[in-house]
């Protein structure tokens, strides 16, 4: 099952290192100033824990902004789960 809702960007664990383009960055920060977050990041949830593996300048932009909450698209996952996204 997937939900929508906003989470708080301290609860994410962003465990594997992104590089991200300051361009798109800076483009998506405008977006975000005026329209809000389009497209939901993709999160999954661990035994009550989040974990993103994408969305990685969506989440830069709304940290930059100071934003404190991220709209997420969450689907629960098992331990396993995780661990293929870690291998």
């Amino acid at each position: 099952m997937v939900t929508i809702k906003e989470i708080p960007l301290q609860q994410i664990r962003r465990p594997l290192p992104r590089q991200t383009d300051s361009n798109k960055v800076t483009q998506l920060m405008e977006s975000i100033a005026i329209e809000g977050l389009r497209e939901p990041v993709d999160i999954l949830e661990v035994e009550g824990k989040y974990y993103g593996f994408s969305g990685c300048h969506r989440f830069e932009a709304h940290q930059r902004l100071n934003k404190a909450t991220i709209k997420c698209r969450v689907r629960q996952a098992t331990p396993s789960v995780l661990k293929r996204h870690l291998a």
